[in-house]
């Protein structure tokens, strides 16, 4: 998993509130378990008409938008099923941090092991920031995760909280297999010992 330390980006504003996983990544698009190559179908629903054009009123579709790194959202994001695809479909877009005022929790723990960082501020902030986003190309902010911040573009600092352990393993790259290969040796030296003194195993 990629490490994350600070990502300066355009902010695209989404205040839709209940997106569920369904919006993110919908169903017909579930037939891989591969990570990558389902940011063609994020928001797909959205993002296209049926007749396979761009729908140019969807704001991931608009200048600047289209490279956004940043997404702010609307209240209750990620809620329905409990699809990993949702993350994998967003990060795979070019998305690394979603900001709203609260989070379905499956998703939310599902951000963490893919390399997003989900950041829950108050309604009043996340308003805020909306109205930052909303300024175009002038909507850069800063997300700090070492620093826990986030700087909009007049300068303001936001500052949020985090699970240590999740931050650990933001910042350092690891997802669940790069934390049990982080034990490789412990559990070579447990294979070792197990086979020398029980080799009927």
């Amino acid at each position: 998993m990629e490490k994350f330390t600070t990502i300066r980006s355009v902010a695209a504003p989404m205040p839709t509130i209940n997106v569920d996983t369904d919006m993110i990544i919908p169903q017909q698009h579930l037939k891989t378990i591969k990570r990558t190559g389902l940011g063609k179908f994020a928001f797909s629903n959205l993002r296209y008409h049926a007749d396979g054009s761009e729908n140019e009123d969807f704001v991931l579709n608009k200048e600047p938008y289209r490279t956004a790194q940043i997404l702010i959202a609307g209240d209750n994001f990620g809620c329905g099923s409990s699809r990993e695809h949702a993350p994998w479909a967003l990060t795979d877009f070019g998305l690394r941090v979603i900001i709203a005022p609260s989070f379905a929790d499956i998703f939310f723990g599902n951000c963490f092991k893919n390399g997003l960082l989900p950041i829950t501020l108050p309604q009043e902030t996340v308003d805020k920031l909306m109205d930052d986003a909303g300024r175009g190309a002038n909507a850069i902010m800063t997300v700090d995760l070492e620093k826990q911040e986030i700087t909009g573009p007049d300068g303001g600092v936001v500052s949020f909280s985090i699970d240590p352990f999740r931050r650990h393993c933001l910042l350092n790259g690891l997802d669940d297999i790069g934390l049990t290969l982080e034990k490789a040796d412990k559990i070579s030296k447990f294979e070792e010992t197990q086979k020398a003194t029980q080799p009927w195993l």
